[in-house]
This record gives C-alpha cells, structure tokens and sequence, in this order.
C-alpha cells in the first residue's frame, strides 16, 4: 500500500497573504504592505511621563531659645532657621525633628506624636496647639514660643509643676465609702451614665487651655484653670463616684472655681475639640446648689462577689 506524501504550503504566512486575509486587513484597518513589527511602530506610540523634581519650600522658623535656668547671665532670644519644609513630614513636630537635626542644641518635649501625651504643646503663631498634629502653617514666617505664662527650664521645655499640683488638688479617681480591696469586682455604670462623660475624660492635660486663660493668668495661684476644672466636673458626675459632696465642698471657693469669666480662650485652643467652659459652668451650678447629681442608672456594686459564699450584691455596711 502507498503512502501519500504529506506537503506544507506556506502560502498563507506570506506577509501580504491570501486575497481574502488582505480585505480582512484592509476593514479592520491594518497596513497590509507593512511587516508586523512595522505595523507595531506605526500604530503604537510610547511618550515618557518624567515628573518634574519638586521645587523647594524655603520657609524661616523663629524659634523662641533659653539656654536654661542654671545660667544666670542667660537671657532669652531669638534664633532663625531656615527650613525647606519638603524635606520634612507636614506636621509642625516633623519641621522641628528636622531643625533639630541642624542644631541639636535646642531643646522640646515630645512622645507619641499622635496627641494622646500631650507633651509637645506650643505657642505657633500666637495660639497654643500640639505640634504633632498640628500642620505647617502656610505663612513664609513661622514664629514658636513656649506656652505662655509658665516659667521657661530651657527653650521650648517649661515648668508643669504648677499646672499638676492644681491637677492633683481634686484627686482624680474614683472614691468609695465601702472597704473593699482594688480588683476584686468591677464597677457598673450604664451606657447613659458613661455618655455624660463624653468630651470630659478626653482631656490629655497639655495645658493649652490653662496657659490661654487670662483668669489663670491673673489668678493663677488660686485659680485652678480650664483643664484642672474640666477633669474636677468629669469626677463629681461620675455615677460611680461616692465622694460629691466633698469635693464641691473643696471647690466652693471664691477663686478656685468661679474666677472662671467665660472668656471661652480655653475652648478655641484646645487641640482635642474640647469646651471646659461648659463643663466649669455646668460645675459651678452644682457647687451652688442650683442642680444635683442624679443617681445612677445601675447600682455601681452589682458585680460585687464575696469571696466567701459567693453571693451577689452590694457589700455589708460597715
């Protein structure tokens, strides 16, 4: 039996190809004359987006420097420096890392740079904010002091001693009159109970407020501030506090509480959004007896569990 010889054409990949293929090409618009990687060249074009380089954002900073207290002959001034703020993050913390990086001599607090700590707080521009989450302002000139009204330990870094010893005067946690010891059971408190809290325990005491009050200011000894007020309210609401009665008795003074004048510096400063104003107010009315602290929702001992027995409930009184 004969075997039939298998042949190839190559007719049909011939560049121009066969009538048909050619009219095929013509309709879908195809150079036939042309080579398929001349096609390629003809139908596709390539352009380099190159991005320009970023021009430079020359901004002066004027930094208020101290070299400190132990130096007697040392008197304040001010230092320039002159930043491209490109080179940097957008927050004002960020341009102070990279002046630091210039003169490591001058000196700032600073920690978490999310504004939780409250350590990086300033004057810029005239008004009291935290540098961390704070942006650059647009000004050519940007002008940074220390909080104003607090003793200067060196440059930027100033004396909270006064501000926290007001802070610790109105003992901030929780007071119970039964004996029983820290940890054992939890303390309840309703949903209603915790939202009057709300805008009160959010308080990270940078002392903005306090240091833009002018009634802090004149009367600053005795005056316990914004921030130190604010937290004194947010103690006195608390349901699961025992202790009200004390503690406005402590603040019913003629300047601990009521040199506050509405001057509302304290609510425009603040970085955290906060109005002590309308806390200290809703405070001085309980101090004077015009309102009174409701009584909780859910009784703050209903987790108690004696160790022995195991019963539920609120514990002996003693």
């Amino acid at each position: 039996m004969k075997r039939s010889k298998c042949t190839i054409s190559y007719t049909n990949l011939h560049p121009k190809g066969s009538r048909r293929s050619q009219k095929r090409r013509r309709r879908n618009g195809i150079n036939v004359g042309a080579t398929p990687l001349a096609r390629n060249k003809t139908s596709t074009t390539c352009k380099a987006n190159i991005e320009p380089k970023a021009k430079s954002d020359l901004r002066l900073f004027k930094i208020y420097r101290f070299d400190g207290i132990l130096e007697r002959s040392a008197k304040p001034y001010i230092q320039t420096y002159e930043l491209d703020v490109n080179t940097c993050g957008k927050m004002l913390l960020d341009a102070l890392l990279k002046i630091k990086e210039m003169d490591p001599s001058i000196s700032f607090r600073r920690s978490c740079r999310e504004g939780v700590c409250g350590s990086c707080a300033m004057n810029v521009q005239g008004s009291n904010c935290l540098t961390c989450i704070k942006s650059i302002p647009p000004a050519k000139t940007v002008v940074i002091y220390p909080l104003p009204h607090m003793y200067v330990i060196r440059d930027l870094v100033v004396d909270m001693t006064h501000f926290t010893n007001g802070y610790d005067s109105i003992r901030p946690f929780l007071i119970r009159r039964e004996k029983v010891n820290m940890g054992d059971y939890q303390y309840a408190q309703s949903i209603k109970d915790n939202a009057k809290m709300v805008g009160l325990y959010e308080c990270v005491l940078c002392s903005c407020c306090s240091t833009s009050c002018p009634s802090y200011w004149w009367n600053g000894r005795r005056f316990l501030g914004p921030a130190s007020l604010l937290h004194a309210y947010r103690w006195v609401i608390d349901s699961r506090d025992d202790n009200t009665y004390h503690r406005l008795s402590e603040l019913k003074d003629d300047f601990k509480a009521f040199r506050c004048h509405t001057i509302m510096n304290c609510a425009v400063d603040c970085p955290k959004g906060l109005n002590p104003s309308i806390a200290i107010a809703k405070l001085k009315r309980l101090i004077a007896g015009l309102d009174s602290k409701p009584l909780p929702d859910i009784d703050p001992m209903l987790f108690y569990q004696k160790k022995e027995g195991k019963k539920t409930g609120p514990p002996p009184e003693k």
